[in-house]
C-alpha cells in the first residue's frame, strides 16, 4: 500500500509541477492564472517546467512515504507544491506574491487542524500554533531590525512554516528554520566568493527557507535523532 501511495502522490506531483509554470509567470505579474496568455506574458522557459515538474513530483512521492499512515498528509502535499511555487518566484523576481501565502496560511491553518483531529494529536496542532506565532515574532523583529535582509514575504510566511513544522515537534521546528539561515548563509558566501553576486546584492531568502522547510519535513526525526546520540 505504501508503494501504490508513494508512487500515486509522485504522479500526482508531477502533474501538479506542470502546471505550476503559469502559476509562477503570471502571479508576480498579476495576471490571472487561468486562461490563455496575456498579449506580454513573457514564453515559458522548457528548462524551468521540466525542473519544477520533476522536483515536484520527487518531493510529493518523498512526502507520502514520511506521511503514509497519517491524515497529515493531505496538508504537507499542499505546502510542498506552494513551496515549490513560492522558491520560483522568490528567485526570479524577490517576491513572495500574497497572492500564494494568504490562501496557503488559511489552507494549512484548516487541513492541519483536520489531520491532526483525525489522528488523536490536537496538542501537536496547539503546539504548530504556538510555534508559527513565535517564528512570525523571531522573523518581524529580524524584518524591524534589517528589512533589506529580511523582507516582510519572509516574515508572512514564517508563520506558516512554523505552524507546519511546529505540528511534528519543537525540535524539528528549531531545525528548519535554522537550516534556512543555514542554506542561505552558505550559499551566498559561495556565490559571492564565485563573484556571482557582489557583496551588497540582496540574495532572495525564500528558496532557502522553503528548502529548510522541507527538509525538516522529510528528515528532521533522523537529523535530530542524529543530533541527540539517539
Amino acid at each position: 500500500m505504501t508503494e501504490l501511495l508513494v508512487a500515486g502522490c509522485a504522479l500526482v506531483g508531477l502533474v501538479v509541477g506542470w502546471f505550476l509554470d503559469p502559476v509562477i509567470t503570471r502571479v508576480p505579474r498579476k495576471q490571472p492564472v487561468f486562461g490563455p496568455p496575456a498579449a506580454d506574458e513573457p514564453p515559458s522557459s522548457t528548462v524551468r517546467r521540466v525542473f519544477v515538474t520533476v522536483l515536484t513530483g520527487a518531493l510529493f512521492g518523498a512526502t507520502a512515504a514520511r506521511f503514509d499512515d497519517s491524515w497529515l498528509l493531505p496538508a504537507y502535499l499542499v505546502l510542498t507544491g506552494a513551496l515549490v511555487a513560492l522558491a520560483v518566484i522568490d528567485f526570479e523576481t524577490y517576491l513572495l506574491p500574497n497572492r500564494i501565502v494568504y490562501p496557503l496560511t488559511v489552507v494549512m491553518v484548516a487541513l492541519l487542524a483536520a489531520g491532526t483531529a483525525a489522528d488523536g494529536d490536537l496538542d501537536d496542532y496547539l503546539r504548530g500554533l504556538l510555534a508559527g506565532a513565535i517564528a512570525f515574532a523571531i522573523f518581524f523583529v529580524l524584518h524591524l531590525v534589517s528589512p533589506r535582509s529580511m523582507g516582510f514575504g519572509d516574515v508572512k510566511l514564517s508563520f506558516t512554516l512554523g505552524l507546519a513544522l511546529g505540528v511534528l515537534g519543537w525540535g524539528e521546528m528549531m531545525l528548519g528554520l535554522f537550516l534556512g539561515f543555514f542554506y542561505g548563509a552558505v550559499i551566498g558566501i559561495v556565490l559571492i566568493v564565485t563573484k556571482v553576486r557582489g557583496r551588497k546584492q540582496a540574495v532572495p531568502f525564500g528558496p532557502f527557507l522553503a528548502a529548510g522547510a522541507v527538509t525538516a519535513v522529510l528528515v528532521g526525526a533522523p537529523i535530530l535523532d542524529w543530533y541527540r546520540g539517539t
